[in-house]
């Protein structure tokens, strides 16, 4: 996984912008994120109009879950020290033991359903990546939900409508996937966490990195707007995967969307955590409005 230290991308992803911006998004733009695909509110320090737009992929800043710095103030104490070779064993301790993950009795487990006890991130993720529609997909997909206030757009099926039958199936898999589990969400608060300190300690100059997805039909993404060329603005999926290696890419579609990922959208990839996902370059994305190119293999 390599990314550039001084990204080259188009002026419109490099200019300031700030909230009086000209090009910020408004309600009725085509940039701003419709409605029906977000929440009025979130556990972040942007609201989801503003992270899931156009404009937020343009001119990306600091996602910030709330509390989650402070409540574990320790854990980056401990990266602060360590060894930069050493940073995953930091956290993975950490987790091991904030979570009492090797020792269910003390975090209340009292017997039944050890399977779902013993569910923790890493589990989540490995099931996500065989599978982002399954049980763990949903749960994860929850957790964006929840704290970026970006409501899924697929779950094995289109979710348009909060009240629809598709958007009920997610619900139900989601409340099968948490219950009787160990605070994954406060797991996965954490994870998202130490990714946006690993990405910036690694690559301070970087806001953005190439991402590439390979797919049959574009028109299986939601199109807000074709500008030609091969150039549209997509509504991408509350959390979907991406890969930095095109030419894995080609190994999934005939076509590949290349899109310029803000690096404080991404959940997680395959070098924070050795062993925790392999053989793809894998990229989890949290979604919103983007601007991608299409190209043929």
């Amino acid at each position: 996984m390599k990314y550039p230290d001084s990204p080259v991308l188009p002026d419109a992803l490099t200019s300031d912008t700030h909230d009086k911006s000209p090009t910020l998004c408004r309600g009725g733009d085509k940039a701003s994120l419709p409605r029906d695909a977000r929440l009025p509110i979130n556990r972040c320090n942007l609201p989801a109009v503003v992270l899931g737009s156009l404009t937020f992929q343009r001119h990306p800043s600091p996602l910030l879950l709330d509390g989650v710095a402070e409540l574990h103030h320790d854990l980056f104490r401990r990266l602060s020290i360590a060894p930069e070779d050493r940073h995953d064993e930091v956290f993975r301790d950490y987790m091991t033991v904030r979570f009492q993950l090797e020792w269910l009795e003390e975090m209340g487990y009292t017997g039944g359903g050890k399977a779902r006890a013993k569910a923790n991130y890493v589990r989540m993720i490995r099931g996500w990546s065989f599978d982002s529609d399954s049980r763990e997909g949903a749960v994860l997909k929850a957790w964006v939900e929840s704290r970026f206030g970006l409501i899924p757009r697929w779950h094995g099926q289109p979710i348009r409508d909060p009240g629809d039958e598709a958007y009920a199936r997610y619900m139900e898999m989601r409340c099968q996937g948490l219950y009787g589990t160990n605070a994954l969400e406060a797991q996965f608060d954490l994870v998202y966490t130490f990714c946006q300190y690993e990405l910036a300690r690694r690559h301070p100059a970087a806001r953005h990195v190439t991402l590439y997805r390979g797919v049959n039909r574009v028109a299986d993404h939601e199109i807000l707007a074709d500008h030609g060329a091969g150039r549209y603005t997509l509504l991408l999926n509350n959390l979907g995967s991406f890969t930095c290696s095109r030419e894995r890419a080609c190994e999934f579609g005939d076509y590949i969307l290349a899109v310029d990922v803000p690096l404080t959208k991404i959940f997680f990839h395959c070098g924070l955590l050795p062993g925790v996902l392999q053989g793809e370059d894998e990229f989890l994305v949290i979604g919103g409005v983007v601007d991608v190119a299409l190209s043929t293999l």
